[in-house]
């Protein structure tokens, strides 16, 4: 047995955990089906070295914030993040996936 693939677009996020509601709500605004959050995160980038911190506030560590959605969805998202973006740093990723089941990601089945 065999699972067909479908295309789709993953976007993750990497932001201040401050920032975690702002992303989220823009996931659901375009009605993302569905985000994972890995919190504690650490990574060097352009502004310097970031350590996870888990005694700390989640409010100060990094964290990914990720979702899978159909193509037609990835505009919108960055549309709706840019202000973020354009205030805050962080870094996006967007990345073709393939899944095998499209149902779940807001996307009707197609059977062949």
């Amino acid at each position: 047995m065999s699972f067909a693939l479908h295309p789709m677009k993953e976007i993750r996020v990497i932001v201040a955990g401050e920032h975690r509601a702002f992303v989220t709500e823009v996931f659901d605004r375009v009605k993302a089906t569905g985000y994972t959050i890995i919190g504690n995160v650490s990574g060097k980038g352009h502004h310097s070295v970031r350590e996870a911190h888990f005694m700390f506030s989640e409010q100060e560590s990094l964290e990914i914030i990720m979702t899978v959605v159909p193509e037609e969805k990835v505009e919108p998202i960055l549309a709706g993040l840019r202000p973020l973006f354009e205030r805050h740093s962080g870094v996006m990723f967007v990345t073709d996936v393939a899944v095998s089941r499209q149902e779940y990601f807001g996307k009707k089945r197609t059977d062949p």
